[in-house]
């Protein structure tokens, strides 16, 4: 807190002259105000600015629309412009809070940028990100805020997240390494000027949609502290962010929204005021659906002493969120200092963006010639390129040779169209893979594109008529009146698996979509918030098949039980009924097969490139998880035909999460993956496909062979005891975390490091010789991982803790050096509370990914030895080693965190306790809220092994009122693993053995 301190120290000097007579002609002439003087310490003129608001001025800050001050000439600030791989959207006041789409450089998805494993390149795309955001705020400062949201660093443990293309990986260290460059990009660099405010997204364990906002993520401190909070903290210190959204789920039975880590734990970690931020409608769920608080006033008030600026809630209408904070005010929840901490904050940022400063400050003069210029379009070329990750390359199928591939084909969906995503821009341009091949290979070759879809007709038996397309707005319904199938009764289906298909339309290329009523064909993409293009086509006995409507908002409780299609009299077509029996059967007529059209392009080519994945929009999304990492069955069926007729295919995937593709790594030649890259995604696709780049991206995911390897509940957030992600998982992937393949080879040497062993204070360096063994040139991630050989608890199997991208000629070896400080090597000891550094032999790993390890050497560290538990102090009962069946549940509706047993059985351990033959006293602080007593065993060895004593638990009708309870127990000595077992739903604060 040095900085804050000084600042704060030179604020009464600063002020009192401030106050001597001003000389004509100064910088301080009326009618400036000092303020607006840059050559002032921020926090004098946070603290002059802050001095000259009202009280009503100060309260519609806090809202995400901080309106203008015209006595004080003020403009209006936004907090949140999206700017996840590029800026993205925000939202227009002046339009009742319309998105607003850029139309700027796109990169490749998160997760695609941070397969680059280059810092370097992810910090210049940050700082072209804010560049243009720069520019779009020149263009107009009411839409286009310079509060960033982004980037995403929640951990990618599990695929089958909706958000998965949102994050970076599985890994904390890499999660780090990539957002901190990405948010200094953004920033600028330097904290006291900057470029834009970037916030990260979003705190805390935040992994799952469906029914996030009422979901809790059980996180014990061990996994709390190593894996999810050891995400957000390396960017806020190194001052890459400038505060962090708070995510919808509840922590440990407690709203992330009323977080006490806000205004604590995470504020700790930087000498820079921080602006945090809640998450959409958020404030509102604290009453609504969590239940939380029974007021709106409490609810805010708790968000403000929780540590949060800014309520993004009741899109552009503040008056609710002003409201109930002068309410909380006037009951005494708030006082007029808890408000002006928060605003001196949002000031601080205010400040530092230089608004009050001459011109804008230091990044006033960006102006709009920055979005999408020719610069950062050949940056996202070469992001897409480095993201993209050679997954097999059998018998040297690539790279392409373009002098011998004159006739290619290029099929599947994803061969000739680019998707975008809910975090994306639209698009100024499309390079698609068709394109990029196409252009590569020059006039003089044939290269052809087919999407490899059914082309179809769906026909009302009953009548005859077909489903018919009559124009592509909102006033031209389709309707089943077609007397034949022409073209624009025929419609193009692709399968998005788990039941999903798209419906285009033959002669407008349109996709067939719902709007809220009539079903139009009107949109050029699935897209929107309600994705509305999404049907089932459900076989019935009869040969038939019912179209289920399967858009995003059927998942909705309101929107009715209506989802199946029903034909009117008049031919209109609407959503009449509840089940497939009662829906208007149709004659699925297939005018083409698209496997047999792709077949037969892929049997006339020299090369197939097979272009299969996700779309962004259905594959899983905000608000919508994933229940499968399997393409869809028409994609698979494609690839295994496409490849059986051209044993010269190439497969490219193209998704935002890994896919489970046994078949395919059996069977294709070559596998390329990439995420959605972007407008340069064929260019990049073609640069690797050919040679003109080598591929060096790896994984930052482990790909598994099943979903089986997955744990059954996406809600299982305990990485350490279920075994999840590369660091805890025992089970055979399908690419390893970090895999990637090149067009040459590299040898490992042997690894060295610079001591045999080092104190648990030092530094640990390794050298690896590196050399490149083929005849191109080529990149290397080359990867330090560490395993702890003895320790108290389970640690992981393998951990990365140190990357270096290096880049060789053919023949050349250079000697790669990796550090560690042995203070990164620590563990979280719930004993203590604390981190510490175990005494420990360490095994020093180096190699290509996680599952393909070059050499080793080890390092015997001189750290601690954890002592026996000393259970005769009070223990916090959620700091226990094992548990079965118990959640972790808010102590308090402030802070504190509790055991809560559901049921009889459930029980926490606490091993290598140590216990006096003085100990004969078991006290507890619990809380029961349902009627009857409660029991607390106290066991040793097992939960049925020797019962030492039991506490009875009343009732105390509520799950925030403790009491103390005791118990007397056995006499017992020595070092036991301890277990208290509970016997009914009751809740456990902490306890003692004395």
């Amino acid at each position: 807190m040095r900085k804050w301190r000084l600042r704060r120290g030179i604020t009464a000097l600063a002020l009192a002259l401030l106050a001597l007579p001003t000389v004509p002609g100064t910088a301080h002439a009326d009618p400036a105000y000092p303020f607006r003087d840059p050559s002032l310490p921020v926090q004098v003129r946070v603290d002059d600015l802050l001095g000259r608001l009202t009280l009503d001025e100060k309260i519609s800050w806090l809202h995400q629309y901080q309106p203008a001050v015209p006595r004080l000439g003020i403009g209006l600030f936004k907090t949140g412009t999206e700017a996840l791989h590029g800026v993205a959207w925000s939202t227009d006041i002046d339009n009742n809070g319309a998105v607003v789409k850029a139309r700027g450089t796109s990169f490749p998805q998160p997760v695609g940028m941070a397969s680059t494993w280059n810092p370097d390149l992810i910090q210049r795309v940050g700082s072209a990100v804010g560049d243009e955001a720069r520019g779009y705020h020149a263009q107009n400062p009411r839409v286009w805020g310079l509060n960033l949201w982004a980037p995403v660093v929640n951990l990618l443990r599990d695929p089958r997240w909706g958000r998965n293309e949102e994050g970076y990986s599985e890994d904390p260290l890499l999660t780090a390494k990539i957002s901190t460059a990405y948010g200094s990009g953004m920033t600028g660099g330097d904290p006291d000027h900057l470029k834009s405010a970037p916030t990260l997204k979003h705190y805390l364990a935040y992994n799952n949609e469906v029914r996030r906002d009422v979901t809790s993520s059980n996180v014990p401190p061990r996994v709390l502290n190593e894996y999810d909070r050891a995400a957000f903290k390396p960017a806020i210190a190194a001052d890459a962010a400038t505060g962090v959204m708070a995510s919808y789920n509840l922590v440990n039975g407690r709203p992330a929204t009323v977080d006490p880590d806000l205004a604590t734990v995470v504020r700790s970690w930087t000498d820079q005021p921080l602006m945090n931020v809640t998450d959409a409608w958020a404030p509102n769920n604290l009453v609504a659906s969590q239940g939380y608080y029974p007021t709106q006033a409490e609810g805010n008030a708790a968000i403000v002493k929780a540590g949060l600026n800014s309520f993004i809630t009741d899109d552009t209408n503040a008056q609710p969120t002003v409201t109930a904070i002068k309410q909380a005010l006037a009951s005494g929840l708030l006082t007029e200092a808890d408000i002006d901490a928060r605003i001196a904050e949002i000031l601080n940022l205010r400040f530092r963006l230089g608004e009050f400063d001459p011109g804008g400050g230091r990044y006033g003069g960006i102006t709009p010639d920055v979005i999408n210029s020719p610069e950062h379009q050949r940056l996202a070329r070469q992001a897409a390129g480095e993201a993209m990750v050679l997954l097999k390359n059998s018998r040297q199928a690539l790279p392409l040779d373009p002098a011998r591939t004159r006739k290619v084909a290029v099929l599947g969906p994803l061969a000739d169209t680019l998707y975008t995503d809910w975090y994306g821009a639209d698009l100024p341009y499309q390079v698609t893979a068709l394109d990029g091949i196409r252009e590569r290979l020059g006039s003089s070759a044939s290269v052809d594109g087919l999407d490899g879809a059914d082309r179809i007709a769906l026909k009302d038996p009953s009548t005859g008529r077909y489903l018919t397309a009559t124009g592509i707005t909102d006033a031209d319904p389709v309707s089943v009146t077609g007397t034949d199938a022409s073209l624009a009764a025929q419609f193009d289906s692709v399968d998005w698996g788990q039941n999903v298909v798209t419906l285009r339309n033959a002669a407008n290329g349109r996709y067939l979509g719902y709007n809220w009523g009539p079903f139009v064909t009107r949109d050029e993409q699935p897209n929107g918030w309600y994705v509305q293009q999404q049907f089932s086509l459900e076989p019935q006995a009869d040969g038939t098949v019912a179209v289920r409507y399967a858009g995003y908002e059927t998942t909705e409780s309101w929107f009715g039980v209506n989802t199946y299609l029903t034909v009117g009299d008049d031919g209109a077509l609407k959503l009449g009924a509840s089940t497939a029996a009662d829906a208007t059967h149709f004659q699925r007529e297939v005018i083409s097969s698209g496997v047999d059209r792709a077949v037969a392009a892929a049997k006339a080519a020299d090369t197939a490139v097979l272009v299969v994945g996700s779309n962004p929009f259905i594959n899983g999304r905000e608000a919508h998880d994933r229940t499968s990492m399997a393409l869809s069955a028409s994609q698979e069926a494609l690839v295994k035909a496409v490849t059986k007729a051209n044993p010269r295919t190439v497969l490219v995937l193209q998704t935002s999460y890994p896919v489970t593709i046994g078949w395919e790594q059996e069977h294709v030649p070559a596998i390329v993956w990439t995420t959605h890259a972007g407008a340069e995604t064929g260019h990049a696709v073609a640069d690797v496909l050919f040679g003109d780049r080598n591929p060096s991206g790896k994984l930052t995911q482990t790909w598994y062979r099943s979903d089986r390897q997955l744990p059954p509940d996406l809600l299982e957030y305990d990485i350490i005891s279920s075994g999840q992600t590369y660091l805890y998982s025992s089970a055979k992937p399908l690419y390893p975390f970090g895999h990637g393949l090149s067009y040459t080879g590299f040898r490992y040497g042997q690894l060295r490091a610079d001591a045999r062993s080092v104190a648990a204070d030092g530094t640990i360096t390794a050298r690896v010789d590196v050399t490149n063994t083929g005849t191109r040139a080529g990149s290397e991630v080359v990867q330090l991982y560490t395993h702890q050989r003895t320790s108290r608890v389970k640690t992981p199997i393998r951990a990365l803790k140190s990357f270096e991208r290096v880049q060789l000629a053919p023949g050349q070896t250079r000697t790669v050096t990796l550090r560690v400080r042995a203070a990164d090597l620590a563990n979280w000891d719930v004993t203590r509370s604390r981190w510490v550094v175990e005494s420990s032999t360490y095994d020093l790993m180096v190699g290509a990914s996680a599952g393909d390890v070059r050499a080793r050497t080890a390092v015997a560290v001189r750290g601690e030895t954890i002592p026996a538990r000393d259970l005769s102090r009070t223990t916090r009962a959620e700091n226990f080693d094992g548990y079965a069946g118990v959640r972790l549940v808010d102590e308090t509706k402030v802070r504190g965190t509790a055991v809560g047993a559901t049921a009889a059985g459930q029980w926490i351990s606490f091993a290598k306790s140590a216990l006096r033959p003085d100990s004969r006293t078991f006290s507890a602080r619990v809380a029961k809220a349902t009627a009857g007593t409660g029991t607390i065993q106290v066991r040793l060895g097992s939960p049925t092994g020797r019962l030492l004593g039991t506490a009875t638990v009343p009732s105390t009708g509520d799950d925030y009122r403790y009491v103390s309870v005791r118990a007397e127990l056995a006499r017992t000595a020595g070092t036991h693993d301890v277990y208290l077992v509970f016997d009914s739903p009751l809740r456990l604060a902490d306890f003692s053995l004395r």
